[in-house]
Parts: C-alpha cells; structure tokens; sequence
C-alpha cells in the first residue's frame, strides 16, 4: 500500500460566500458549512485514517471535527497549512482591492508565485511552508491516508508543487470549492492526481450552493 493524501478545503464561510478576501481573518463556518463537514464525516469515517493534519484556524477546525470525533483520531494542527496571507486586502471585497490597490492586484493576477498581495504572501513562499508539511507526513507515514484539511489558496499551490504544475498557474489551472476533497497517491513515479475538488459526497443542495 503506498501513502495517500486526501486534501479537504474547509466548508462554507460567509466569505466564500461573499467573495472577500479572508485568509488571517478567522470565521467559523456558516450552516451550510457546518453541515458540509458532518457530510464528509459520514462518508469517509469507514476509512483507515493514519492522521489528520489541519490549519489552526477556526474554519478548518469545524470542518475536521466532525471526522476526528467520529473516528476518535485527533487532529495534528500545523501552522504551515495556513491560507495565503492577503495583508492589506484582508476582508476586502474585489472591487475595492481593485479600485484601491490596482497595481498590485494586477501584478498578482500576472504572477502571484513571486507577487504577493499587498503586505502579503507569494505562491513561493506558501509552498515553501506548505511542503513541510508534506514532508513530514511522506517521513511518518509511508503508507495509509492521511487527511490535509486547510484553505483554497493553500491547497491549489500545495498540488500544484505536487504535480509539477507553476506555481504561477495555481489560480488558473487548480480549483478547490467549499468542502471539496482533492486525492493524491504517492506510487512509484511520485505523486498522481486521483481525484480532483469532489463534492459528489455532500446533498445535492449543498453542491449547488454559489460562491467559491
């Protein structure tokens, strides 16, 4: 059996919702969000778990819960699962990043491996942090699932330094919706992109619900 990472962006929040910019900021879940966790919980609690590994932050914690409890399997917080830092947009609508900072919101668009947003973090430098972690688990477990549960952004860089994707590319090439699971199996060619952002787990209401 060959190690296998499942990556679970947390549920529902009111700025997925809404669109703005929330990465340091630190919602719970919404309802739905809640119940997209509970959802997860109950289809994949039948697994054999290795570990849990999760951003501390409040959103992915709700989202984890449900799981960790019910498999009675605690969850390991490290830092560097964190969503990407958005300094001076940080609950900021796109309209007024981009009426008040729209030469850094256009450089980012171009390239955001190398430019961040303003007062905030590049692709590069989550990747960096992020692949830590990888690392980490790749060393303690080299077989079995492990689940990753941390923030859109996060996730699309984290596979796209997977799969040898630019990190340049993530927001074009790599989505990652609310509750979605992303899975990739470690084999003998390196890492291999088995599914990609499924919901199909949760009710078809809560799929059909819109933001991002």
């Amino acid at each position: 059996m060959s190690l296998k990472l499942y990556f679970l962006r947390h549920g529902e929040t009111p700025y997925s919702q809404n669109g703005g910019y929330c990465g340091e900021l630190d919602p719970d879940l919404t309802t739905e969000g809640h119940l997209m966790a509970a959802a997860f919980a109950e289809a994949y609690q039948n697994m054999d778990w290795k570990a849990l590994y999760v951003s501390p932050m409040k959103r992915t914690i709700a989202t984890a819960r449900p799981l960790s409890e019910a498999i009675g399997l605690e969850m390991q917080l490290r830092d560097g699962l964190k969503e990407i830092r958005y300094g001076k947009w940080e609950g900021r609508t796109l309209e007024e990043v981009q009426a008040e900072f729209h030469d850094e919101y256009v450089n980012w668009l171009t390239e955001p491996a190398w430019n961040p947003p303003t007062g905030g973090e590049t692709a590069v430098q989550i990747a960096s942090r992020a692949s830590l972690v990888i690392t980490e688990i790749e060393e303690t477990y080299p077989d079995g699932n492990v689940l990753i549960v941390s923030h859109k952004a996060t996730i699309r860089i984290m596979l796209c330094s997977l799969l040898g994707i630019d990190l340049g590319r993530y927001r074009d090439r790599i989505n990652a919706l609310a509750g979605s699971v992303s899975v990739i199996k470690f084999g003998k060619y390196g890492p291999l992109l088995e599914i990609l952002g499924d919901r199909s787990y949760m009710d078809k209401t809560l799929r059909d619900r819109p933001g991002t």
